[in-house]
């Protein structure tokens, strides 16, 4: 026990004739910081949705909870003022409800950073992507200061910590090299915005997928089958991937066709860029505005090659822009009798001889 004080002295108040006083303040501030939260809550809902500040509800989500824990320990701070208690007892209660205060508002200032953070780079070009990683290391740097804080006020030498966690730190760093080198990876693509969450990707080994979130260790890349592709980052940081959401997500589609030696191209290629735009104007994931090309590029062996350019929206459109832009073409060259020739192949035969 701390300097004499024994359990007994501890919570000696819980089983004395004073017990009824103290447990209705703690009963009376958990009431009222109930019934204060609510309040204060509704009025700045009120008050900021004049203003259209969208960080009320990162402040709302932060704050929920813990106003009511505020007043119980209010409560229980006047509680343990009105008992009769040993000093030192008291000293130690005290200590404790100021420690539980100052961690409780570190955790609510590292959420509200850490959710502003992540509203403010959602919105402002250029800026961070928002990811995981950054809102750890927010939320880590603000509990780590409330920490040293409570140190500090208990009475705790602080330097000697540091100096230990410096050591310590020395030999971690050597232990978890892996996992400081994915830290450091994922930090190195963020900064080099190399992609965000959201763009659409495409690794050197064949995987591609959106990009789901970049923690501190490693990037899930959800894939098209729905498929969840987990990397880490260090290996990320040094693969050659292709981002097809950068510098736009603007995607050109190219579209191989082919018609016969007898058919008048001028033709063909009015039809072929009418069919073209009715895709891009009608199907989702078009470009409307985009003006389709047709381009004319060699004689094969049984017709005439050319390339029609379509624009998607972005890379997976390109899927629904062909399927549909080929079966209308397709019938529209049916009622125009423009032929698509085809290579056939034919296999003699010859008969065994026995």
């Amino acid at each position: 026990m701390l300097q004499g004080v024994t359990a007994m002295d501890m919570f000696d108040f819980l089983t004395s004739r004073q017990f009824t006083l103290p447990a209705l303040f703690m009963l009376g501030g958990l009431a009222l910081g109930f019934v204060l939260e609510r309040v204060l809550l509704v009025a700045l809902g009120r008050l900021w949705s004049r203003k259209d500040w969208d960080g009320f509800q990162t402040v709302r989500k932060s704050l929920r909870g813990m106003i009511t824990l505020w007043f119980a320990i209010g409560g229980a701070y006047a509680s343990t003022r009105l008992a009769a208690l040993n000093p030192a007892v008291r000293l130690i209660y005290h200590e404790a409800f100021l420690a539980l205060i100052i961690f409780t508002m570190s955790l609510v200032i590292a959420r509200i950073l850490a959710g502003l953070l992540d509203l403010y780079i959602s919105r402002a070009e250029g800026a961070f992507p928002s990811t995981t990683i950054l809102g750890n290391i927010v939320r880590i740097t603000v509990m780590l200061t409330g920490i040293l804080v409570i140190l500090k006020i208990l009475d705790v030498p602080i330097t000697p910590i540091l100096t230990a966690l410096g050591v310590g730190g020395f030999a971690m760093a050597l232990a978890f090299q892996d996992t400081l080198s994915n830290l450091f990876s994922g930090l190195h693509i963020l900064a080099s915005k190399q992609l965000r969450p959201g763009d659409y990707v495409e690794l050197d080994t064949g995987n591609e997928g959106y990009v789901v979130d970049v923690t501190w260790r490693n990037t899930t890349i959800r894939t098209l089958p729905n498929n969840v592709v987990v990397i880490p980052n260090s290996k990320l940081a040094t693969t050659v991937l292709t981002n097809y959401h950068r510098p736009v997500k603007e995607f050109s589609v190219l579209v191989d066709v082919g018609v016969g030696y007898d058919s008048d191209l001028q033709r063909v290629e009015e039809i072929t860029l009418e069919i073209a735009r009715e895709v891009l104007r009608e199907v989702h994931g078009g470009v409307s505005g985009f003006e389709p090309q047709v381009y004319y590029k060699e004689f094969s062996d049984i017709r005439i090659e050319f390339t029609v350019v379509l624009r998607a929206e972005e890379y997976v459109d390109q899927y629904r822009l062909k399927h549909e832009f080929i079966k209308r073409l397709h019938e529209r060259y049916g009622l125009e009798e423009i032929d698509i020739p085809s290579l056939v192949t034919t296999m003699y035969l010859e008969p065994s001889r026995h």
